[in-house]
């Protein structure tokens, strides 16, 4: 079945962050003022936290070419004898450049190399004589996978992603690891809903949900309001998938709360104003399906205003891709309407 187009958020990569501070030591001064994020107000700002798995803001993209030259010059076989684990953290290191390298470029061989690279790092860490490197590796894997997968329309590298993070989950726990393993919890649910949408598997869509609620009852507004947000949001767009798949009215209210708490986050913590507007959108879209299914024409003139009051209100706020789709958006619903109501 063709599914509603929702709009999901990606959390901040922070491994890939790490990766480029520990690296720039090694670059010569000159990249000093190349490396610092631009902080001016853009049109790009619009895209934040939406653009897929190796969207960083501490630094500017263009230190990333540097970075891996560097990074690439010191992975000598000697530099692996002397210091094997030094050399597995580079080996970290190169893949998160490479993976950002191949999301900017939509390059399939720079997200395979740094596949290999996160192979080769657990060459020299293992489960048993350093967990958490271990553990931190596999949800490197797990990410790459995940975002080369979601690019080519994988279900192989899905499932890799979907083992990746499950087994950094041997090693991270709520309790003694509450931050990693709400963020795997996370990214576990993003696979399985790109995983899901292939395979058209109400199953794994479920999978996909319980995940994501897991990662729901570690966050907090306080202190994780961007996170908590990202996976109401998400969950909501699980939801909102698996009532069109099973034509489940419960599951499309469900996502409708889901998108309703992401939304009130945004607010009440002053996210960037576009996510709180992808919110209102993906809520939108979940009302008109659920009026098509139902026939209920009061729900249908709801979604078509809510969508022309985005459109009016807040064009700064939209991507041009997700202003066609509210401009379609709201004549489906209008149509709805007044089909319905004859």
């Amino acid at each position: 079945m063709k599914f509603s187009n929702t709009y999901i958020f990606y959390p901040v990569n922070k491994a890939l962050e790490l990766a480029i501070a520990n690296s720039i030591g090694r670059l010569g001064d000159e990249f000093t003022e190349v490396a610092a994020a631009d902080t001016g107000v853009t049109a790009a700002d619009n895209f934040l936290y939406t653009r897929g798995n190796y969207e960083q803001h501490r630094f500017s993209s263009n230190i990333l070419g540097g970075v891996r030259e560097a990074l690439e010059i010191i992975l000598t076989d000697e530099y692996r004898k002397q210091e094997p684990v030094a050399w597995a953290e580079t080996q970290n290191s190169l893949g998160n450049i490479l993976a950002a390298q191949g999301q900017q470029q939509r390059d399939v061989e720079s997200f395979k190399k740094a596949i290999q690279c996160f192979n080769n790092a657990l060459e020299e860490f293992n489960q048993e004589k350093s967990p958490f490197e271990w553990a931190a590796t596999q949800y490197n894997l797990g990410t790459a996978n995940q975002a080369l997968g979601r690019q080519l329309d994988n279900a192989k590298l899905l499932k890799t992603s979907i083992d990746a993070y499950t087994n950094a989950l041997l090693v991270w726990s709520r309790k003694e690891t509450p931050g990693e393993w709400a963020s795997a919890m996370h990214q576990l649910g993003a696979t399985f809903h790109t995983y899901g949408r292939l395979l058209k598997g109400d199953r794994t869509f479920q999978k996909s949900v319980v995940a994501y609620k897991n990662a729901i009852a570690e966050f907090d507004a306080d202190n994780n309001a961007f996170e908590l947000a990202a996976t109401h949001n998400n969950c909501g767009a699980v939801l909102h998938h698996l009532g069109e798949s099973e034509e489940n009215l419960d599951r499309l209210q469900e996502a409708i709360r889901s998108y309703e708490t992401a939304l009130t986050v945004c607010m009440e913590q002053q996210l960037p104003i576009h996510l709180a507007v992808l919110c209102r959108v993906n809520k939108s879209t979940a009302l008109s399906v659920l009026a098509e299914l139902t026939k209920d024409t009061a729900l249908a003139f709801e979604a078509a205003d809510e969508f022309e009051l985005i459109i009016e209100c807040f064009p700064h706020a939209l991507q041009p891709l997700c202003l066609k789709h509210c401009e379609e958006q709201s004549k489906t619903a209008s149509m709805l309407a007044i089909g319905s109501g004859s």
